[in-house]
């Protein structure tokens, strides 16, 4: 992966490939982001390219009528950039689009961030218990992440 790709070429969002999977998990690893269930998912993952490196990922893990954001990373040269946030977009218009019910997310850092789009703080036991028993509930995160919840079709 190139590190030093000017941020002038502007990156392409699209549907995650499946050879896009090793560029992923080396991104989230980095990142220092868990691969739990990553392989799983990556068909409705998005990611961010540029000058043919994965410069970004956001991932949607969908169990019944409700999904989970997930995996949303960032290389450090793109961020500050609006990368994050059009990752974060398409996956809640891709969310709207399947007709969920609502997006879950766990955090440790992005408690602060992830409101602008429409998600409050809920509890654990809020939580559907399809969603609840994903590897990203049961041994991805920990017990201390900040559970948050953003019902679909209710804009940001």
């Amino acid at each position: 992966m190139t590190t030093n790709v000017s941020v002038t070429v502007e990156p392409r969002v699209r549907a995650a490939a499946p050879t896009d999977l090793s560029a992923v998990e080396r991104l989230l690893t980095t990142s220092g982001l868990p691969l739990d269930g990553v392989r799983e998912a990556l068909p409705t993952f998005v990611v961010a390219e540029a000058g043919g490196d994965i410069v970004g990922v956001a991932g949607l893990e969908q169990r019944g009528d409700n999904a989970l954001l997930r995996s949303v990373a960032v290389t450090p040269t793109w961020r500050a950039h609006g990368l994050g946030r059009a990752l974060v977009s398409r996956v809640i218009s891709d969310a709207e689009a399947r007709g969920l019910h609502a997006l879950y997310l766990l955090t440790t850092t992005a408690d602060r961030y992830v409101p602008s789009f429409g998600f409050h703080e809920v509890t654990r036991n809020d939580v559907p218990s399809d969603l609840r028993d994903t590897a990203e509930f049961q041994v991805a995160c920990p017990a201390s992440a900040t559970v948050m919840c953003r019902e679909c079709g209710t804009g940001a």
